[in-house]
């Protein structure tokens, strides 16, 4: 997840190969999308290693002039971590390598496909005497744009509550805390509007909802309990998930852990709890169980139930003839449907991975070579591995099935010596079920921007030597192997110094052992050595003299 990576690759191709294309990558995020930029290709144009494709000029054009790593933003909102403790400026990330490389903190407003151009604008902030409108020329594109939080429409919402996406919003939701807590102390408040404004409700039993919600309670019982003594009992914590289970992605040993744990702690959980509108100082919503109708005084709530697309995704979306859509869709080597020469990954697209029924035929006759409407399961040795690299559902229906490989698959269904088209569709019928979305993670973006990065870097290499599987619907072979997800674990704080953690292998570690790991995870993750110890040291404050309540 280093953001160098890039930067280290194509700096040691500052003066390799001629060819020369402008390459652009635009980004309106702080986080996960822009660290997928700075791991592969950080700019509007950047240059290949040795051997590669030489992109001549380099430009990244993103709203933040800082790069954040995100995950610890819950951490933010409590003063754990302080804010410029995990951002790294991005000029700091470019100025000391051997290329230019141009910033411009501005937000892309329109992509023109037919002109190959993005249509940019200064940020509000930054309309010093007039706003600025430029365009962006390019031969290849890299949309890496994020996400904003997904309201479902619901009333209120965008009115009354908080997001937790950027580094903005953390510092918000952690000064309205003592906001909150000093204007609960005053004295001419009433029990009622007291237990009111000390009551934080977290929307979305998600990872982010849950980190920040056990976040908040370590909070206010280990440093707010102790400069507002009176109001410790008035304080209270709500979670509500519309779903039976928070953490519905972890394994359930973790779901009801962090079950258990958040009732031992006093935070009162609610699923089946659909929120179907939000005032100024109440929240409603549906219990499904009953079907009745429930209004909860609040004094903060925080928003966090998923994932929508960006206003300019969509737009794009309905120029290519993708409106039907929610999510941006790119085929498994990132490229977005429908356009050769743009590529979109992190939060703001999804890869549409191609099934297997869908080219059945064709992978049927690429192993057919003789035309005799006949085949053995030898006869497919030659095509097996390009079939498990082009259909990864495969490879997940051998697992889960536990057979050995693609041919006892078919030994297994073909019942006699020979088989022909009908009984390949028995053979195969059930792989495409396996086919799953990638989650919404910075992990994801990581990977595929280190992925984007190696395609670009071996461009003109891949053109005369193609690496991917065989083409089955056409002749040859793709020029790379197809982008493939490698899940690394994931991690849920819980509090308490108590963190849960959910690793390859199906490997579930629980407890305060597993906290030191996530310490030693994250800050490994973080983009500079600058950022490791500013957050480590924040760290070491907190367990010596304990968080800071400033509102500063």
């Amino acid at each position: 997840m280093s953001g160098y990576r890039f930067y280290q690759k194509a700096s040691e191709a500052y003066y390799s190969r001629p060819n020369l294309y402008n390459l652009l990558v635009i980004s309106t995020v702080s986080g996960g999308g822009l660290l997928a930029c700075s791991n592969s290709i950080p700019a509007r144009t950047a240059y290949a290693d040795a051997g590669g494709v030489r992109l001549r000029k380099k430009k990244i054009v993103s709203p933040r002039n800082y790069f954040a790593f995100t995950p610890l933003l819950p951490s933010v909102t409590n003063g754990t971590v302080e804010a410029r403790s995990i951002v790294e400026p991005i000029r700091n990330i470019v100025r000391k390598k051997k290329f230019g490389v141009q910033f411009r903190e501005a937000e892309c407003y329109k992509i023109d496909t037919k002109n190959k151009k993005a249509h940019c604008k200064s940020i509000p902030q930054n309309n010093i005497g007039g706003s600025e409108d430029f365009t962006v020329d390019y031969d290849y594109l890299v949309i890496a744009m994020g996400a904003r939080s997904n309201t479902f429409n619901t009333p209120g919402v965008v009115e009354h509550t908080h997001f937790l996406k950027e580094i903005e919003d953390a510092q918000k939701i952690r000064k309205t805390v003592i906001d909150c807590f000093e204007r609960a102390s005053l004295p001419s408040m009433s029990e009622d509007e007291r237990r009111r404004i000390l009551h934080f409700v977290v929307v979305g039993g998600g990872p982010t909802g849950v980190e920040f919600a056990a976040e908040l309670h370590d909070f206010v019982v280990e440093d707010l309990a102790k400069l507002y003594p009176k109001l410790q009992s008035y304080a209270t914590i709500t979670l509500l998930e519309a779903g039976d289970n928070i953490l519905n992605m972890f394994d359930k040993r973790i779901a009801r852990f962090a079950e258990d744990k958040f009732k031992r702690d006093g935070i009162d959980l609610k699923v089946g709890s659909m929120v179907t509108k939000v005032t100024e100082k109440e929240i409603c919503t549906k219990e499904r169980a009953t079907g009745q109708n429930v209004s909860i005084p609040y004094g903060m709530v925080v928003w966090s139930t998923g994932i929508g697309t960006r206003p300019v995704v969509m737009d794009f979306m309905k120029e290519i003839g993708q409106s039907d859509r929610r999510v941006l869709a790119t085929d498994e080597w990132l490229r977005v449907e429908g356009c050769e020469d743009i590529y979109a990954l992190g939060d703001c697209a999804t890869i549409n991975q191609r099934k297997v029924m869908e080219d059945i035929a064709a992978i049927f006759s690429k192993a057919d070579k003789n035309s005799t409407g006949k085949l053995r399961a030898d006869d497919f040795k030659e095509v097996i591995n390009d079939i498990s690299e082009r259909y990864p559902q495969v490879v997940i229906h051998l697992k889960k099935e536990q057979v050995k490989n693609f041919l006892q698959l078919l030994k297994n269904a073909q019942g006699e010596d020979e088989m022909d088209i009908e009984k390949f569709k028995i053979a195969l019928s059930a792989v495409d079920a396996q086919l799953k979305n990638l989650p919404a993670t910075a992990q994801v973006a990581a990977q595929q921007g280190s992925y984007l990065a190696e395609c670009f870097n071996r461009m003109d290499e891949c053109e005369k030597n193609p690496r991917g599987p065989l083409r089955f619907r056409g002749s040859g072979r793709h020029r790379f192997k197809a982008f493939r997800y490698k899940h690394l674990g994931q991690f849920a704080p819980l509090g308490g110094e108590q963190t849960a953690a959910q690793l390859p292998g199906d490997w579930v570690s629980i407890g305060h052992s597993t906290q030191w790991l996530w310490y030693s995870v994250y800050a490994s993750k973080l983009v500079s050595w600058r950022t490791r110890v500013l957050v480590i040291t924040d760290w070491g404050r907190r367990f010596i003299f304990g968080r800071d309540s400033s509102k500063i």
